[in-house]
């Protein structure tokens, strides 16, 4: 492969909760409500067991129709599924 067509593997990864952000989030769609001061860090927890919940569903879905990549089809599937279990 060329050098200009391979992808960097090496990336930055944040290892901090955005808390600024999702403070102000909550700030600006509910001002009203009051908020414990680590309820943004379970608010983070939560998207990010989501994400890897639908990860893990579409790649499953991926596999099962022997593709090699995930693709948008997979995630809307997974997703479906992963939002109709937590419901409850």
């Amino acid at each position: 492969m060329a050098l200009s067509t391979t992808v960097s593997q090496r990336k930055l990864i944040k290892r901090k909760a955005p808390r600024g952000f999702l403070k102000r989030v909550f700030k600006q769609r509910k001002p009203h409500l009051r908020l414990e001061t680590s309820s943004d860090l379970l608010v983070h927890l939560n998207c990010l067991l989501f994400v890897h919940r639908l990860a893990e569903e579409s790649r499953t879905n991926a596999c099962e129709n022997k593709c090699g990549i995930i693709k948008k089809d997979h995630v809307l599937a997974a997703a479906k599924v992963i939002l109709k279990k937590s419901r409850g």
